[in-house]
C-alpha cells in the first residue's frame, strides 16, 4: 500500500525529469571529453534519442532502469511497484514495447542504437569506456 495520498504521489512523480537527468549529463560529459561530439534529443529521429552522434551513426539512450524495467537480474532499481500493479505493470511494459519498436525502426534507418542503463553509472568508467571503443569501431 502507498504511503502517500494521490496527490502527493502526483506532486513527486511531476517531478521526475526527462531530460537532462544526472545520467544523462554524466554520459555527455564522457562522451565530450574523448572527443565525440553530438547532437541531443532529435525530435526527427524515431524515439527522440537522448544523444546522437551523426558522424559514426550512433544514437545513444540513457535509460532508467525503473522506467524502462532494466532486463538485468542484476539491477535493483528495476523492480515492479507493489502497489497499483494495475497500473503501473501495463504502463512499464508498454515503455519496453515502445523501446524495441524505437530501436527497430532507427535501425531500418541505418542507424546503431546504443543503450546506458542507470545502475551501470554508479561505477561508470569501464561501460563508457567501452561505450566510446563501441561508437568509433563498430
Amino acid at each position: 500500500m502507498d504511503n502517500l495520498s494521490s496527490t502527493e504521489r502526483s506532486e513527486i512523480m511531476s517531478r521526475v525529469k526527462s531530460k537532462n537527468t544526472r545520467p544523462e549529463l554524466l554520459v555527455r560529459s564522457y562522451l565530450h571529453r574523448h572527443g565525440l561530439r553530438f547532437r541531443l534529443n532529435r525530435t526527427k529521429l524515431p524515439g527522440k534519442p537522448d544523444i546522437v552522434l551523426p558522424k559514426y551513426k550512433a544514437v545513444v539512450f540513457v535509460n532508467g532502469c525503473f522506467w524502462h524495467q532494466h532486463p538485468s537480474p542484476d539491477c535493483k532499481l528495476a523492480r515492479m511497484p507493489k502497489s497499483h500493479i494495475d497500473f503501473w505493470k501495463p504502463k512499464l511494459e508498454a515503455n519496453r514495447e515502445r523501446d524495441k519498436q524505437k530501436k527497430v525502426a532507427l535501425e531500418k534507418l541505418g542507424w546503431r542504437v546504443f543503450y546506458v542503463w542507470e545502475c551501470q553509472l554508479i561505477h561508470p568508467e569501464q561501460i563508457l569506456a567501452e561505450l566510446v571503443i563501441r561508437i568509433k569501431n563498430d
